[in-house]
């Protein structure tokens, strides 16, 4: 029987990520512009982005860019805690709420409830979904929604890029409709967005020369780390993820700072820990724990800056990423790393994706 999820899929996902990116901006740019026109946008002062999985990855890793580019106070939270135990449809004084809810399939029934309480509560509700028509898109007041076609079975990558592009179209729309931005500085990171599509596939071409040689140095472990702060740690969430659903790995994500308090501790001690240094604020922190952990005897693999001469040093392997965009973009390129690698950790062990059979 054929597998359903081949080997193949995750590398042809991969490179297609920045044909992808350039093909979607304009689509998500236009119906986001549209969206925003509304007077709703322009009285907002915090976000709540939910969804689970992949879509509560791309919530971590486009808070940052809430904060800098739409000017807004953003939580990011898995539906599970959001339903229970937070209440964004409570009013409060002076502050108007937007819930977006991601999910790529569209069918995830968390987010669906989670859209309908805010709804009935009068709080503003978006969906994000790459599915029309799908419960989700119905559930909220309104919804962007990307059709990515001719996709095979795979851990999402194509999926978890359409996200992140569309938090980070809200984002800036938000901040154009507050008059956070105004336009031409929304029109400029719109084009910045746009433009990371080069970037994206320069990194695709550094990792995939890369990716096989350190999959060699880790595909035997039992369990790896990923670590990142800030936009990194949305990625080192996906990076954990990905690891575990191609390749059967154990894997974890935790906070730079976290890490040193905590799973500074654990063993094996050469266990593979992947660091995200992307330039930004963060990135001297995790040079330092990248250091640390090297010298406790981890294999320390950190995804940064193609050049970043002291970075490289402190971790002794380098996934390098192409250069030039901001740190609130990081995580489109980190993705490239965290894919490729997980493909390949996969191809060495012999296993297929979401797979709980032998070996």
């Amino acid at each position: 029987m054929t597998p359903r999820y081949t080997l193949a899929e995750i590398p042809r996902q991969v490179t297609a990520l920045s044909q992808d990116l350039r093909a979607c901006y304009p689509v998500v740019a236009d119906a986001g512009r549209r969206r925003a026109s509304g007077p709703s946008w322009g009285g907002l002062t915090r976000v709540v982005v939910t969804g689970n999985g992949d879509s509560l990855h791309a919530a971590l890793a486009t808070e940052m860019a809430f904060h800098t580019l739409g000017g807004v106070a953003c939580e990011p939270v898995s539906t599970l805690r959001l339903l229970e135990y937070g209440t964004p449809w409570e009013r409060q004084a002076g502050v108007h709420t937007l819930l977006v809810g991601v999910s790529a399939s569209g069918g995830n029934a968390r987010v669906v409830d989670v859209l309908t309480r805010a709804a009935q509560h009068g709080v503003w509700t978006l969906a994000v979904a790459s599915t029309p028509d799908s419960a989700v898109a119905r559930a909220a007041q309104h919804a962007l929604v990307l059709p990515l076609t001719g996709l095979l079975p795979c851990p999402g990558i194509h999926t978890f890029q359409a996200s992140l592009l569309t938090l980070y179209v809200v984002a800036i729309e938000i901040g154009r409709a507050r008059g956070y931005l105004g336009d031409s500085a929304a029109d400029t990171a719109g084009a910045e967005l746009a433009a990371v599509a080069d970037a994206v596939a320069a990194t695709t071409d550094l990792v995939r020369h890369n990716c096989a040689r350190v999959a060699d140095q880790v595909a035997g472990t039992p369990a790896m780390l990923a670590l990142g702060s800030g936009p990194g740690y949305g990625s080192a969430q996906f990076a954990a993820a990905k690891l575990v659903e191609a390749a059967g790995v154990l894997a974890a994500a935790q906070d730079l700072e976290e890490w040193e308090h905590v799973e500074v501790l654990a063993r094996p001690l050469d266990m593979p820990t992947v660091v995200f240094a992307a330039a930004g604020r963060t990135r001297r922190r995790a040079v330092a724990v990248a250091r640390r952990a090297r010298a406790l005897g981890r294999t320390v693999i950190a995804i940064g800056q193609d050049g970043d001469t002291e970075l490289a040093a402190a971790a002794g392997t380098l996934l390098p990423v192409g250069g030039g965009v901001r740190e609130e973009f990081s995580p489109l390129l980190a993705q490239v790393a965290a894919s490729y690698l997980a493909g390949e950790v996969t191809r060495r062990l012999g296993r297929v994706s979401f797979s709980t059979a032998l070996p």
